[in-house]
């Protein structure tokens, strides 16, 4: 974790998800130095990653957490692993971007960050998080109770759906009875064939 000591940032704390440096490297986890380094990276590498502070001198430094994954490049075969260059994991003044997350809030409003309040504007899709958030049962209606921009809830059971259902299953044991009609008069042209051999 980060404490920030400044004045408008007072009682915040803040925890540091990576960073990347002047030349666009990212930071990764359990690489403790300052400079870059290439390692040798699977596809899926974790890369971007949390920070907590360790030592406090004229620079602050930090070691890594948390994981938090980032595209690192495809190998050309499976499970090939491809050199990258990665940056250490100790945060110096040669950084361009530290990603931070607020961890505490502290007494002061930040004006754009934390002094406005963004609804959450999508809810759940599946019928049955959305019963589940709004104590509903099974009766209850949930189509009014969607808090969604898609235009319908996931895996709700109606009419239309279980009419689509048993058309589904009545194709497929009229393709079942098709497929042994066929077979049996098959059966029976093949014996009549060994016959007159």
């Amino acid at each position: 974790m980060l404490w920030a000591k400044s004045a408008e940032l007072k009682g915040y704390v803040f925890k540091i998800m990576g960073g990347c440096d002047k030349q666009g490297f990212p930071m990764k986890q359990g690489v403790l130095t300052l400079d870059r380094v290439r390692l040798l990276l699977h596809r899926g590498a974790f890369i971007c990653l949390s920070f907590c502070a360790f030592a406090l001198s004229k620079l602050i430094h930090f070691y890594c957490l948390d994981r938090y994954p980032v595209f690192c490049g495809y190998g050309r075969r499976n499970g090939e692993h491809r050199r990258k260059s990665v940056r250490g994991c100790i945060v110096r003044q040669d950084l361009s971007v530290l990603n931070l997350v607020i961890v505490k809030k502290g007494e002061n409003d930040l004006p754009g960050l934390t002094d406005t309040e963004k609804p959450r504007m999508r809810g759940p899709k599946r019928a049955s998080k959305i019963r589940k958030l709004f104590n509903l049962s099974k009766e209850d209606d949930v189509q009014n109770k969607k808090v969604s921009k898609a235009p319908k809830i996931q895996r709700l059971v109606t009419l239309f759906t279980l009419r689509r259902k048993h058309a589904r299953i009545a194709d497929k044991k009229k393709r079942i009875a098709k497929t042994k009609a066929e077979a049996a008069e098959y059966q029976k042209l093949f014996a009549t064939r060994l016959e007159e051999q």
